[in-house]
């Protein structure tokens, strides 16, 4: 079974993630992070197969979290789920090493189409 980290300040945020993956047919094992920082805790000690992380938390942002990640030598796949998805933000994720970039409101089909390849 995948095991993904889903990193996101709001719970009710993370909830709707975790909904819409279900809903897209991933019945992974999920760990849940308040924040960026949270996150590269759980991350380095669980080794998942996938992040799913938003933007914009306190602590440390989605961006900071995969730089630090890449910086650490981690190649985990990650992806970021999040409320805006500027031409610069696209490119910006890109840069640092993000497969993908969905951006809210997202469906269980937007999730199968960016996540299907990253399975593969």
């Amino acid at each position: 079974m995948l095991r993904v980290v889903i990193a996101d300040d709001s719970r009710v945020m993370r909830q709707i993630v975790i909904r819409t993956l279900r809903q897209a047919g991933y019945d992974w094992e999920i760990t849940e992070a308040a924040d960026g920082a949270i996150a590269l805790e759980v991350v380095t000690d669980e080794q998942p197969d996938l992040v799913l992380s938003d933007w914009n938390m306190p602590n440390m942002t989605g961006i900071d979290l995969l730089r630090a990640l890449r910086a650490g030598g981690d190649d985990v796949p990650f992806g970021f789920v999040t409320s805006e998805g500027s031409p610069e933000m696209r490119e910006q994720a890109a840069e640092a090493g993000a497969l993908f970039l969905i951006a809210k409101p997202f469906t269980a089909e937007s999730f199968r189409a960016v996540i299907e390849p990253v399975l593969a």
